[in-house]
């Protein structure tokens, strides 16, 4: 697509195929996904949000803000509002269904999140969401309850294939899959895991493919060579040599000194 894409672009490819999602830290890799085809980016609302919004001009963005900013109605719409003027076209918000309501009243685009939802696995651990009939049950609800607040889209999380596959076929809500295997409306992974520059645990549903961690490492040390060369050099007088200077004559040495009046 060569221009930016919209709701209802996403909703016009429901049912129809995957749309790829990836959450990018900064500028770099949004530009990567970006020319990989990658269609749309989640991060955070910072100061890097415009600047991925440039490095991805044509991409579909959600935007979370940090835990706690949106904690009224007047704070949702504000913030929402704010996000959209920085390049987001969604905000991510896993709270209150009321302040979802809040910024869907103003056009706001919400996405929800069910499942595996970390910020609140302190009520779950971390695991998969919907093994049981009763989980089941409870996701479909609130997949509805989310629908019917006016969100756009819904992340689901580690929720198993069947579950994933019956939620999305029964709500209008764009459905974001990681780890629900290929039955979402998105097949979403983060960079970190896909780059392999996480350096905690790996989600059994990540998949590496690429090793940045070795290869940032290896720079790194190619940093700390190059500084620790310098600082030799320098003590031992072999920074800087004369191509690295810029020489005068006596002459204008000896004019300067007369033209302020002193002598050495």
């Amino acid at each position: 697509m060569t221009r930016r894409m919209t709701l209802a672009d996403l909703r016009a490819l429901k049912g129809k195929r995957q749309i790829l999602t990836m959450h990018v830290e900064d500028d770099r890799e949004a530009a990567a996904a970006a020319s990989a085809g990658i269609e749309m980016f989640t991060c955070e609302v910072d100061a890097m949000l415009p600047r991925i919004r440039a490095a991805g001009p044509t991409a579909f963005i959600q935007a979370a803000h940090p835990q706690g900013t949106i904690a009224s109605e007047e704070s949702a719409i504000r913030e929402g509002f704010r996000a959209l003027e920085l390049g987001a076209d969604a905000i991510y918000f896993a709270g209150s269904l009321r302040l979802v309501e809040a910024m869907a009243r103003e056009g706001i685009p919400v996405s929800g999140h069910v499942g595996l939802v970390p910020r609140w696995a302190t009520w779950t651990n971390y695991r998969a969401i919907g093994k049981t009939a009763e989980e089941a049950a409870d996701l479909f609800r609130r997949v509805k309850a989310y629908e019917n607040a006016g969100a756009a889209l819904i992340e689901m999380e580690v929720v198993p294939v069947e579950i994933a596959d019956w939620l999305t076929k029964s709500t209008t809500l764009i459905t974001e899959g990681m780890g629900c295997g290929a039955v979402c409306d998105t097949q979403y992974l983060f960079s970190c895991d896909v780059l392999g520059t996480n350096t905690g645990h790996y989600p059994r549903h990540a998949k590496r493919y690429a090793d940045l961690a070795v290869e940032e490492a290896r720079v790194q040390q190619l940093r700390r060579d190059a500084f620790q060369a310098f600082a030799k050099d320098v003590r031992g007088g072999g920074y800087p040599e004369s191509s690295h200077e810029i020489r005068g004559t006596e002459d204008v040495l000896s004019a300067a000194r007369v033209l302020v009046g002193r002598q050495p």
